[in-house]
């Protein structure tokens, strides 16, 4: 059992940061013309959000990863809020 975590500990670290990677690539090919973009950078960076959960569940760390899983999204509605009734002023 313990050969088996030894083997899917790195798996799972590798994928997260495959999918950080993608969304950071994601994040740079958004143009700052393209309306509501901070809409569509938002989702993207939920996709990092999810590989950094999973990297801190891997390494042993379950009340990180809740806290960020709550927070996380409050955090990024805070702001997409803060930006949609700031566009008109």
């Amino acid at each position: 059992m313990m050969d088996l975590i030894i083997i899917i500990r790195p798996v799972i670290l590798l994928a997260s940061s495959i999918l950080i990677i993608l969304a950071a690539v994601g994040i740079l090919r958004f143009k700052d013309d393209i309306e509501r973009v901070l809409y569509a950078r938002i989702h993207i960076l939920g996709i990092a959000d999810v590989a950094c959960i999973l990297a801190l569940l891997v390494l042993g760390e379950p009340l990180l990863a809740l806290t960020y899983f709550v927070l996380v999204p409050f955090v990024s509605h805070a702001i997409t809020n803060a930006h949609y009734h700031g566009e008109g002023d």
